[in-house]
């Protein structure tokens, strides 16, 4: 028997086809968008700690007052996207303009401190891993719900941490296996 994935059983190397390129969106905050600019990098590794140059990245936050696109009550209107997509680079990173979210109200009055929702694609993923980026150092980190479901020696897998090339920038690690492997939601 021959067990070799076929195209429908993988994504193969079409996922950027239709997807990326014309379709990038690297800039989720407009010049009008009310906030603390940010620039969050990511970097997708892979077990053995290689850069995976073929992965996209989709991410989806708040504006700065912790409401979504969709709501009416976001300030911002067409200068916030809330929304950005790329692909990686040959060494494993993309890099989306934005704003830093404010804190998300919630049911029952819970809080959920500034956070950025993420979905990683790429060749050999079959169903997209869906994670969080939360900004290391932000005080709200610790009354987190979703934050608090994780275990505590693994929660420094989903934080940002400042970057050096510029102020305002944020370099969040994906790791898709192996030691400090990143956090992966099942939503």
């Amino acid at each position: 028997m021959d067990f070799t994935p076929t195209p429908s059983q993988t994504v193969g190397p079409y996922l950027h086809l239709g997807l990326t390129d014309a379709r990038s969106i690297s800039r989720v905050a407009g010049d009008g968008a009310k906030g603390e600019r940010v620039w969050l990098t990511f970097r997708v590794l892979d077990g053995e700690g290689v850069p995976v140059p073929d992965a996209m990245i989709e991410v989806w936050q708040a504006d700065s007052e912790g409401n979504y696109p969709h709501q009416d009550s976001s300030a911002d209107g067409a200068s916030f996207r809330g929304f950005g997509r790329l692909a990686t680079a040959e060494d494993g990173s993309c890099t989306f303009e934005t704003i830093r979210p404010g804190c998300v109200r919630g049911p029952a009055e819970t809080v959920q401190a500034p956070h950025i929702n993420v979905s990683i694609l790429g060749r050999g993923i079959l169903k997209r891993l869906s994670t969080r980026v939360y900004f290391a150092g932000e005080p709200v980190n610790a009354a987190d719900p979703v934050l608090a479901l994780v275990p505590e020696n693994r929660r420094a897998t989903l934080l940002a941490r400042p970057g050096p090339a510029r102020t305002g920038n944020w370099v969040f690690d994906v790791r898709l296996r192996g030691e400090d492997e990143t956090v992966f939601f099942d939503v």
